[in-house]
C-alpha cells in the first residue's frame, strides 16, 4: 500500500486537504490565466492520498464518510474550483463503481486504484450520444465522441456510457485511458473552470471487455444506482458553495485590510461603513443557509449510500429534495457573492494582478452544468403536492 494512503488512514484528511489547498492557492491565479492542464497540481492532490479518501477500507481505502469527501472539496474549491472539480470528479466515478459493479469489479478496480494511486476521469455525458456500443461475443466496440469529459486529461481510467442503438439504451463502463482507439483531446475552452480538463474524448473502434462493463444497455437501475446522480450534484453543491466561501473570504479580508472608505461615509475604515456591514450581512445570509443545506444533504446522502440495496425509492427521493435545496441555494450564493464582492472591496479590487474575477467566472460557467430552474421546479411539485423528483442523471 501506497505511503500516502498509510498516512490518510492516520491523518485528518481535511488536514490534509486544507494543507494542499494552501499549496493550490500560491499559483491559482497564474494557472487561472494559463488554462491548460495543471499536471504538477494533480500530482500533488495524488501525492496527498486524497484520491483513495472514499474507498472503502475493505479495498484499502480511507473509507471516509460522504461528509468528509464534501468537505474536502469545499475545503479545496475555495482555492481552486477547476481542480477541485477535478478532484470530486474522481470520487464521483468511484462512487460510481460502488454503486453499478459487481463485487468482483468492486475488487479489481477499487484496489488498483488504491494500489496504483489512479486517477479517474469521466466521460459518460448522459446527454451526448454520439458514441455507439456495437456488442459482440465478448463485449462492445465503442465509436464515436465524447464532450464534457471532465479530468479526461491526465486521468489513468475513465468512465464511459456509450448508446447501443440496437437495445435503445446506453450501457456504462471502464476503460483505460490509454486504450488502444481512445483520444483525449484537451480542448477545453471555457472562460471559466479553466483548468478541468473536460474537453472532448474520441473513440475509435476501442475494445470494451464484458467483464469492464457495469451497466448493461437496458438494464433498470435500482433505487441504489441511481444515488449516483445525488453524489454528482452533491459535489456541484459543494464546489459552488467552496466558491462562495473562497470570494467571501478574498472580500472580507481586502475590505478589511485593502479597501477606502467612501468620502461620504464619515469613517476612516471601509469595514467600519454601516452601508458595507449592512452588504456583508447579506451576503452572509445567502453563504449561511447554502452551507446548512449542503451538510443536511450529504448527511442524507451518506446515510442512504450506506443502505445499499436496501435503500427505497421515498428515501431516495428524500436525498434527492434535499439536494435540490442545497443546489438552488449554493447556486445562488456562489453567483451573487462573487459578483457583489466587487461593489465591496472597490474599484482597485479588479486589479488582474490580484485575480477575484476568477469566484465569478468560475461560478458562471460551472452553474450551467443542468439548468437549475428544473430543481426549482421540482422543489415546487414536492411543496405543493409531494412530488419526489423523478430519478434520472441530473435529479
Amino acid at each position: 500500500m501506497p505511503d500516502t494512503v498509510l498516512q490518510l488512514q492516520t491523518d485528518d484528511p481535511l488536514r490534509i486537504a486544507h494543507a494542499l489547498a494552501a499549496r493550490l492557492a500560491t499559483t491559482a491565479v497564474a494557472r487561472d490565466h494559463a488554462g491548460g492542464h495543471a499536471a504538477q497540481e494533480r500530482a500533488l492532490i495524488r501525492d496527498s492520498g486524497l484520491l483513495t479518501l472514499s474507498i472503502p477500507t475493505e479495498f484499502g481505502g480511507a473509507g471516509a464518510s460522504w461528509e468528509t469527501v464534501y468537505a474536502v472539496i469545499r475545503i479545496l474549491a475555495r482555492a481552486d474550483s477547476a481542480l477541485a472539480h477535478v478532484f470530486g470528479f474522481h470520487h464521483l466515478q468511484l462512487a460510481g463503481i460502488t454503486l453499478y459493479g459487481s463485487e468482483e469489479q468492486q475488487r479489481r478496480l477499487l484496489t488498483a486504484t488504491v494500489r496504483d494511486q489512479l486517477f479517474w476521469g469521466n466521460a459518460l455525458n448522459p446527454l451526448d450520444k454520439r458514441t455507439i456500443a456495437t456488442a459482440h461475443a465478448d463485449g462492445f466496440t465503442l465509436d464515436g465522441i465524447k464532450s464534457f469529459s471532465s479530468g479526461s486529461v491526465g486521468a489513468d481510467w475513465l468512465t464511459v456510457s456509450a448508446w447501443d442503438e440496437a437495445a435503445g439504451a446506453a450501457l456504462i463502463g471502464v476503460l483505460p485511458a490509454n486504450a488502444t482507439g481512445v483520444e483525449v483531446q484537451p480542448d477545453w475552452d471555457a472562460f471559466g473552470q479553466r483548468q478541468t480538463d473536460s474537453g472532448n474524448v474520441r473513440f475509435n473502434g476501442v475494445h470494451l471487455p464484458r467483464e469492464l462493463v457495469l451497466q448493461l444497455p437496458g438494464q433498470a437501475p435500482t433505487p441504489q444506482a441511481t444515488l449516483r446522480s445525488q453524489v454528482a450534484q452533491l459535489i456541484m453543491t459543494n464546489l459552488y458553495l467552496g466558491i462562495a466561501q473562497g470570494a467571501f473570504e478574498a472580500a472580507r479580508s481586502y475590505t478589511s485590510e485593502q479597501a477606502r472608505a467612501w468620502f461620504a461615509s464619515g469613517v476612516e475604515k471601509a469595514s467600519d461603513d454601516p452601508l458595507v456591514q449592512h452588504r456583508y450581512g447579506q451576503l452572509w445570509l445567502l453563504l449561511r443557509p447554502a452551507e446548512l443545506a449542503s451538510d443536511h444533504a450529504g448527511s442524507l446522502l451518506e446515510r442512504a449510500f450506506r443502505r445499499g440495496a436496501a435503500l427505497t425509492a421515498p428515501e431516495r427521493g428524500a436525498v434527492a429534495v434535499a439536494g435540490a435545496e442545497a443546489k438552488a441555494l449554493a447556486h445562488r450564493a456562489g453567483i451573487e457573492i462573487s459578483s457583489q464582492m466587487f461593489e465591496l472591496a472597490g474599484a482597485r479590487a479588479t486589479s488582474a494582478k490580484l485575480g477575484f474575477d476568477r469566484f465569478w467566472r468560475n461560478a458562471r460557467v460551472h452553474t450551467l452544468h443542468d439548468p437549475i430552474d428544473y430543481k426549482i421546479r421540482d422543489l415546487g411539485r414536492y411543496a405543493l403536492d409531494g412530488t419526489l423528483p423523478t430519478p434520472t442523471p441530473y435529479s
